[in-house]
């Protein structure tokens, strides 16, 4: 195993060719000190009870300002038989950038997100996991939300609603944490870079005729539930996804592609 001082990427991204592991793991880290260190046991306490999927942690510290990376880099000299790779921005990027940074960084055949505040526990994290290789996109949903807001909630039913209506879809919720074959990231990567990313993925994958399953789940909000969700930035992401998902539709039915397979 490769010394963990040496598996740092902080310069230009790593070759995008072949698969030669089962599920590259990119973890968002953006001032999660408080968190990280719990979130990388929690991933690892999943991936080891699932059982059957060789892995990589690949972690993007986006500029933070509490240490965050310090941790990570701590906890990988702590775990150097864990194949975790750390790459600190030296600007804020934003989740978007990332999430197709780490796309092209790793080397495994599917792809998922996880968030570095701790949100999923090991039972939601391995109901997901073990669900990898049903379909082309594994989606979850949040049937149960401990400490969202009704607020919160409402928003997010709004958006599904919203979603739904443009892409002719029926899913639950878009903007879970959902596995990806990684290909597909690199591929057909949203051109937006807020709130609506995941959806513009989701929808543009349905709409190549990917097929998808999803998976109730559980998530446990830790950081408090702050109400940023109405920002300017936000709602124009959200505005610019319901335009490419409502614009492809019509196109899709002028030239009669066919639909996605739920599976």
């Amino acid at each position: 195993m490769t010394p963990a001082a040496a598996r740092h990427r902080d310069g230009p991204l790593g070759d995008a060719a072949g698969s030669r592991l089962a599920l590259t793991i990119f973890m968002s880290c953006y001032d999660e000190r408080a968190y990280v260190a719990d979130t990388l046991d929690t991933v690892r306490a999943a991936l080891a009870e699932v059982g059957n999927l060789n892995y990589e942690i690949i972690v993007i510290d986006d500029h933070s300002s509490d240490g965050s990376a310090d941790v990570v880099a701590d906890y990988m000299r702590r775990h150097p038989d864990d194949e975790i790779i750390l790459r600190r921005n030296k600007v804020n990027r934003g989740l978007a950038q990332n999430y197709v940074d780490a796309a092209f960084m790793g080397q495994g055949k599917y792809f998922r997100l996880i968030c570095g505040d701790n949100s999923e526990p090991v039972d939601t994290m391995v109901a997901v996991f073990r669900a990898i290789g049903r379909a082309d996109m594994i989606i979850p949903y949040y049937a149960m939300q401990e400490g969202k807001s009704a607020y919160r909630r409402r928003l997010s039913s709004a958006y599904t609603w919203l979603v739904n209506r443009a892409s002719g879809l029926r899913l639950h919720y878009y903007n879970g944490l959902a596995v990806h074959l990684r290909f597909n990231i690199m591929r057909w990567h949203a051109n937006t870079r807020g709130f609506g990313f995941q959806a513009g993925i989701i929808c543009a994958l349905a709409d190549e005729g990917f097929s998808y399953v999803e998976v109730p789940v559980r998530s446990v909000e830790r950081k408090g539930d702050d109400g940023n969700a109405l920002t300017l930035m936000n709602f124009l992401s959200v505005a610019h996804t319901l335009t490419d998902i409502t614009i492809r539709r019509l196109s899709n039915r002028l030239y009669r592609r066919r639909p996605a397979d739920r599976r």
